[in-house]
């Protein structure tokens, strides 16, 4: 196995595979009555044209640390966002492309209250919760690119990668 470490995810670490979504700084405006702060358009969604953008629920067992990454996947056609619905830390792997093959992967493990969206076409690695308020599974909000064209590639390791905390 070949080691690779996580790190806190970061905008900066994280911007060339896609957008850092939380409510930190300054929001954009308050609304509600100043009731509620807006942290407003926080992801770069980008999708084909036949398509439609679609919300959905993906519920998914919880990954303990460390563990094997056997399998990237990536999306030619649209960017996807996961929002953990509770306070659900979860794992990111995500990597550059060579000639349809993951390289230079990098880990993230994502704070309590952050959800991302990987950018069109980066490989990165199904869902994987790490810990549950309420323990059981992790349940997540994807924004995601439907329609009826296949929109999913996979990779699969010869030899995994080792993902431990760093």
């Amino acid at each position: 196995m070949t080691q690779l470490t996580a790190k806190v995810l970061n905008r900066d670490d994280f911007a060339r595979y896609g957008d850092v979504l939380e409510a930190t700084g300054e929001p954009a405006k308050l609304i509600n009555q100043g009731k509620c702060a807006r942290f407003h358009d926080l992801a770069n969604i980008d999708f084909a044209d036949d398509g439609k953008i679609g919300i959905s629920l993906f519920q998914s067992e919880i990954f303990t640390l460390p563990m094997p990454v056997t399998i990237m996947e990536r999306h030619p056609l649209g960017s996807q966002a996961f929002l953990p619905v509770s306070q659900t830390q979860f794992l990111v792997v995500v990597a550059g492309d060579n000639n349809g093959t993951p390289e230079n992967l990098q880990a993230f493990i994502t704070k309590p209250g952050q959800g991302i969206n990987i950018h069109r076409n980066v490989w990165h690695t199904p869902l994987c919760p790490l810990q549950t308020e309420a323990g059981g599974c992790g349940l997540f909000t994807v924004v995601d690119w439907i329609g009826t064209r296949n929109n999913l590639e996979e990779y699969y390791f010869d030899t995994p990668y080792h993902v431990t905390i760093g």
